[in-house]
């Protein structure tokens, strides 16, 4: 019988959070720190400025990582899924805001006992810095993406982003996903306006790329080839 608690094998994300790679020893002294807790659409985990008391693993739903300007406006830096880790250890003050998009599920550690864990297993401690980094390429290349793409590019590679995070490997098409942002998140998102997102998924449809239903979240890809080709272009 492995060690941890049952919650932790049981988890529907054991083989891809943080703990994907920890040792029973690891992941027991983990697990003795944790507790569950369901955040609704909407609220807030953390704002920026605050005590920084948290860390997490999103087990389901999806979170916004947003900062504020200087003239007060909210700017959506990341986007955190389903096995993706939120917060940041060894800062006392949040720096940035983050906030459930849709019900969402998360595995909460106390910042100061997490930081303890960390130090008592380094191996655990190089693990996260592991995913930091990876969290950190994943920015550069949004900022690439911003800077050389455009505005087709930027959202057929956004939704080709959400079916990476979102559905199974080798999900048969065509693919359902939810949107976790609407479309003035999401122009916020890639650097348009909200008139370029709309007229750009509208053109998707007609073109066959993808279908709406229910409204604007719930999105159909009909043909991952052809977004494919536009995200990536030869």
């Amino acid at each position: 019988m492995n060690a941890g608690h049952p919650r932790c094998h049981e988890c529907s994300v054991r083989q891809t959070a943080l703990c994907a790679s920890m040792l029973d020893d690891e992941l027991e002294a983990l697990s003795a720190i944790g507790r569950r807790k369901l955040f609704p659409g909407g609220q807030v985990v953390t704002w920026s400025g605050d005590p920084n008391t948290l860390c997490a693993n999103v087990v389901s739903g999806a979170l916004k990582v947003t900062a504020s300007t200087e003239d007060g406006r909210e700017q959506i830096v990341g986007l955190l899924y389903q096995g993706d880790f939120a917060g940041q250890p060894f800062v006392e003050e949040a720096p940035l805001t983050i906030t459930a998009l849709t019900d969402t599920d998360l595995c909460l550690f106390p910042r100061p006992a997490f930081e303890r864990t960390l130090g008592a297993y380094p191996r655990l401690e190089r693990l996260l810095l592991q995913r930091t980094m990876r969290s950190l390429d994943d920015a550069r290349q949004r900022m690439l993406s911003l800077g050389r793409k455009n505005a087709q590019e930027r959202i057929a590679g956004f939704l080709l982003d959400v079916i990476e995070r979102t559905v199974p490997r080798g999900a048969p098409m065509p693919l359902s996903i939810e949107l976790p942002i609407g479309r003035g998140e999401m122009a916020d998102f890639l650097g348009l306006t909200i008139e370029t997102v709309s007229r750009q998924l509208t053109r998707l449809k007609s073109d066959g790329v993808i279908a709406f239903e229910k409204g604007d979240r719930s999105c159909t890809i009909v043909n991952r080839a052809a977004l494919e080709a536009i995200a990536y272009p030869l």
